[in-house]
C-alpha cells in the first residue's frame, strides 16, 4: 500500500501518456539603449552549469546538469521524482550583435544578458564607382 494518495485517472494516464512539460528556459527579450536585453529563467542551475556562445549572429544559451548519484541516494526509495537532469538550450538570431562586448549576470536563478548592437558603420563598405 502506498503512503501517497493516488488519483485513479492520473496514474492511468501517467503510465501511457506522460505529461507534456514545457522544458524551454523562459525568457523576455527587449531592446533598450542600443542593446538587446535577455532575461531568462534558469532555476536549479549554478552559473558554472550555464554557457553562453555568440557565433554567426546567433546567441546560444546552454544549461546542462548531469545526474549525480551519491552514496546517500542509494538508500533512498523515491515515491515521486520530477526533477530531471539534462541539457537545455535556446538560440536567438540577433543579426547585428557585437560579440566582443556581451555582458552576462546570473542571480537567484535569473540570467541577464546584455548584447550590444554593432555600429551600423562597422559593416558598411562603400564601393567606388568607376
Amino acid at each position: 500500500m502506498s503512503l501517497m494518495p493516488r488519483s485513479y485517472f492520473g496514474d492511468i494516464f501517467d503510465d501511457f501518456m506522460p505529461s507534456v512539460k514545457d522544458e524551454n528556459m523562459k525568457c523576455d527579450i527587449y531592446e533598450k539603449d542600443g542593446s538587446y536585453h535577455i532575461e531568462m529563467d534558469v532555476p536549479g542551475f549554478s552559473k558554472d552549469e550555464i554557457k553562453i556562445e555568440a557565433k554567426n549572429d546567433y546567441l546560444t544559451v546552454t544549461a546542462e546538469k548531469n545526474s549525480e548519484i551519491n552514496d546517500e541516494d542509494k538508500d533512498k526509495k523515491y515515491l515521486h521524482r520530477e526533477r530531471t537532469y539534462g541539457k537545455y538550450q535556446r538560440s536567438f538570431y540577433l543579426g547585428d550583435l557585437d560579440s566582443e562586448n556581451i555582458d552576462a549576470e546570473f542571480n537567484n536563478g535569473v540570467l541577464k544578458i546584455v548584447v550590444p548592437k554593432k555600429d551600423e558603420n562597422d559593416d558598411k563598405k562603400y564601393i567606388e564607382i568607376k
